[in-house]
């Protein structure tokens, strides 16, 4: 029988709706018994008799453990596919779930260990709020005092903000532009069915709003030789890093050579065309295409620079194999893209070291 310290529900989905529990190839199976004495949990039994191992409780198994396949000396027991795990990762009943449970047992699950950090954390004003799409908002923050901001962030970077007023943890985004001195920031928000952060900035947030914020992070910046040729990929509000990264590279190698792959799912989705067409303009070697899943009814906007094609971005980059040769990558977008990104580029030879990938999947 299933047992209920087992069973209880995942991240606040029950566990009877997630499908996930060992298979076993049974011509391949050599009847060792590793996997049965290795899971504490008692998915398996052992048929003495056959010699071989039988699944009884597969709701016991730990969803996304894989333990008892990796220690299978004859590699004769399989999972479903990883990516429905993932999937449930990004749903917003789970995020919340996994953070209201990081809260409530805060006691228990706070680190003991105090690490030196260099991460800031300042106040910013919101100071302008433009809706570029139904679905995202450029908002613009400025330091709410002279002199604390995060000037000397890298195009690539990201911050941490905190809603006002609010016990949830920090979100993350990514810084929009490259530093202009004054330090303002743009970030892209994209609208997340059922989140708590941007329920309140749609429908709450306003201009003069103060934000808590740390940063910069991450490390998803220029890396590349001046000579090298570029490819960015961006899919949806993955454009934000990567747009900090070209009006950087604008503004210090206009003449270099760069591609831009920016993927949506419907052409009318697209926003910051008139950003693209700007440094187009100013970038020579600059071109863009932009791959939509559904061009249907819609005439975008055409011009040298900015290409249209139906489909996504892995078949914009199918039309042209020579876009991911000889070039450096930078790549920003969901986790599942990211992902067939990378099997795209393994089965391409394309060297993991010119691979450069962000992900805003939370």
């Amino acid at each position: 029988m299933p047992n209920p310290q087992f069973t209880k529900p995942w991240h606040g989905i029950p566990r009877e709706n997630i499908e996930w529990n060992p298979t076993i190839i049974e011509d391949a199976c050599i009847g060792c018994g590793t996997c049965v004495t290795g899971c504490s949990r008692l998915v398996y039994r052992f048929d003495f008799e056959r010699k071989k191992p039988v699944v009884i409780d597969p709701l016991n198994c730990m969803v996304g453990c894989t333990t008892c396949a990796n220690t299978c000396p004859a590699q004769a027991i399989v999972f479903p596919p990883l990516e429905s795990i993932l999937a449930l990762e990004g749903l917003p009943e789970v995020r919340h779930a996994v953070e209201d449970d990081l809260l409530n047992r805060r006691d228990i699950l706070v680190s003991p260990l105090s690490i030196p950090h260099p991460d800031r954390i300042v106040s910013l004003s919101v100071s302008g709020i433009e809706p570029v799409s139904p679905e995202v908002i450029r908002v613009t923050l400025t330091p709410v005092e002279a002199g604390e901001c995060f000037c000397e962030f890298s195009a690539g970077q990201y911050i941490e903000l905190w809603q006002p007023g609010s016990s949830h943890l920090s979100r993350s985004y990514s810084i929009a532009n490259a530093p202009h001195g004054d330090g303002s920031i743009t970030l892209h928000i994209r609208r997340v069915e059922s989140g708590r952060f941007t329920a309140w900035a749609f429908n709450e947030m306003k201009v003069g709003d103060q934000l808590q914020a740390r940063g910069p992070l991450g490390s998803f910046t220029m890396r590349s030789a001046p000579d090298t040729p570029l490819l960015f990929i961006a899919g949806g509000t993955g454009l934000a890093p990567v747009l900090a990264l070209l009006e950087q590279q604008v503004t210090f190698s206009p003449e270099r050579d760069m591609r831009l792959v920016w993927g949506m799912k419907h052409a009318a989705d697209f926003y910051a065309l008139d950003t693209l067409h700007l440094l187009a303009s100013r970038a020579p070697n600059l071109k863009v295409v932009l791959a939509a899943e559904d061009l249907t009814s819609f005439e975008g906007p055409t011009s040298k620079h900015l290409d249209w094609i139906e489909g996504n971005v892995l078949d914009a980059m199918e039309e042209d194999n020579a876009l991911s040769i000889l070039r450096d990558l930078y790549i920003a977008g969901p986790p599942a893209m990211l992902r067939e990104i990378a099997r795209d580029l393994d089965r391409r030879g394309v060297s993991r070291e010119r691979v450069h990938m962000d992900s805003f999947g939370v």
